[in-house]
């Protein structure tokens, strides 16, 4: 995940990280550039069907660099849900052998090509849709999240496969259509695709991790996404006999579901650490000064000093780190202006844990909401994410990837507090790694699913150099 500052400090950021080698060529800074700006003007966004253009698109670019077509798949898929509707999108697998017989299993490489929706007149400046350069930042919707990880891919593969890199293992670019809405790309995947995808021993996520900078300027690290939280969705319901409005009574829906969302306001579920965001809190503690720095220093040493974690949690930058979280994201109510309501209804968006049931936290929900004309029920069926465990060759490359472009820079594992593709592999046994070589500046300003988004310009092409530094790393040995 990753952030933004003043231009002075960008340039000098930018200048920074351009002079550390390796760099890009002329020609492959171009390509890149043209690759990333054809990306993001094509509006990938659920029910405009545009996804399989760009699939086709990432393909052509492949196949003309010399990947047979025999190993690029171009996937026609369905995916459909209550909330968001209905569309015909693609997933792109790519396979790109080893050279002889492999040493190790497959990598593979994942992202998406969609996006979520922008309206121009939300958008400042530019159209969301059309990439703008302007200040030392790149503008338009997917800018980073997450077609500057796919472009990275894409043309990481191509460089090195023009350098004449043969990998001693199979990579495997899988990049799906729905992750912002419906997540069936990556169920497929880590299902009934899974020996399209050669059943790889591990993934590399570009939609996870990444660097920032303070606004001071100083560098805020690089965080390895080794884990997510689980996203589920519950429904508060309230049913009543209703009747005139001009005789109200005691018992009204809206009433109930009211009290019922205070309880859930003022609720703080019990803190708790894993191995990732021990690490993660560990790192942290290390450049962290003042009050929030203090806390993490007495958390780590007393897990139990909920205090000092309700603390960090109250952090604009550290929020959902120390717990479950659960938020209210829509209302409904009523059935007409001068009647008492029948029917209120409240959908709850919690992100959960990892390794804990959504069971668990319905059956909370209800202890917390106690009230039993308040039913609580669960609007999916997702099970409980996992979290990868912080395996030493990924970590080790991962940092030799940062190091070579951003030296003295701390490192550290992180936990999303967002959804990826990542959790249905996670959950299938197989351990994903989220190493976005993507960079931005001030942890507060983060701009993806908003207006105005952007990405630092040096960002985009540093992102290229780490992904070949990573493969040549892991499948040149």
């Amino acid at each position: 995940m990753r952030h933004l500052l003043a231009t002075a400090s960008l340039v000098a950021f930018a200048t920074m990280s351009a002079a550390a080698p390796p760099a890009l060529t002329p020609a492959q800074h171009d390509a890149t550039h043209a690759m990333f700006e054809h990306a993001i003007n094509t509006p990938t966004v659920i029910g405009r069907h545009r996804v399989p253009e760009l699939a086709q698109y990432f393909a052509d670019r492949l196949k003309a660099a010399g990947f047979p077509a025999s190993d690029i798949h171009f996937v026609l898929y369905h995916t459909e849900s209550a909330t968001t509707g209905a569309d015909d999108t693609a997933a792109l697998i790519v396979r790109w052998r080893a050279a002889g017989t492999p040493k190790a299993k497959p990598i593979m490489l994942m992202g998406h090509m969609d996006v979520v929706e922008a309206k121009p007149e939300d958008w400042a400046a530019t159209d969301p849709f059309k990439m703008v350069e302007k200040d030392g930042y790149y503008y338009g919707r997917g800018t980073i999240d997450m077609k500057d990880g796919d472009t990275a891919i894409v043309q990481a593969l191509i460089n090195l496969k023009a350098s004449g890199f043969k990998p001693t293992r199979d990579i495997v670019v899988f990049f799906t259509g729905d992750e912002e809405t419906n997540g069936i790309g990556a169920k497929k995947g880590a299902s009934e695709w899974l020996d399209l995808l050669g059943h790889p021993e591990f993934g590399l996520n570009a939609d996870g991790g990444g660097g920032s900078y303070k606004p001071d300027g100083t560098a805020a690290g690089f965080t390895m996404q080794t884990a997510e939280k689980t996203y589920a969705g519950y429904t508060l319901t309230v049913r009543n006999r209703g009747g005139h409005s001009s005789k109200p009574r005691r018992d009204n829906a809206i009433y109930s579901l009211a009290h019922a969302l205070d309880k859930i306001e003022a609720n703080r579920f019990e803190p708790m650490l894993s191995e990732t965001t021990r690490a993660y809190f560990e790192g942290r503690q290390k450049t962290e000064t003042g009050p929030l720095g203090d806390a993490m220093r007495r958390w780590l040493a007393n897990p139990n000093d909920r205090e000092a974690a309700d603390y960090i949690e109250e952090s604009e930058s550290e929020v959902g780190l120390t717990r479950t979280r659960c938020v209210p994201t829509r209302l409904f109510a009523g059935h007409a202006d001068n009647a008492l309501p029948q029917l209120a209804t409240a959908l709850i968006n919690c992100r959960i844990f990892p390794g804990v049931d959504p069971n668990a936290i319905q059956a909370e929900l209800v202890r917390i909401v106690a009230d039993p004309t308040v039913a609580v029920t669960r609007n999916d069926d997702y099970v409980a994410s996992l979290s990868s465990p912080l395996r030493p060759d990924v970590t080790a490359a991962w940092k030799r990837a940062v190091d070579a472009l951003h030296p003295g820079v701390a490192t550290y594992p992180e936990m999303s507090t967002g959804a990826s593709d990542a959790r249905p592999f996670r959950v299938a046994g197989i351990p994903v790694y989220g190493v976005s070589g993507t960079w931005i500046i001030s942890p507060i300003d983060e701009r993806a699913h908003g207006k105005d988004e952007r990405i630092p310009v040096q960002a985009l092409y540093d992102d290229v150099v780490h992904w070949q530094l990573m493969l040549r790393d892991l499948a040149g040995k």
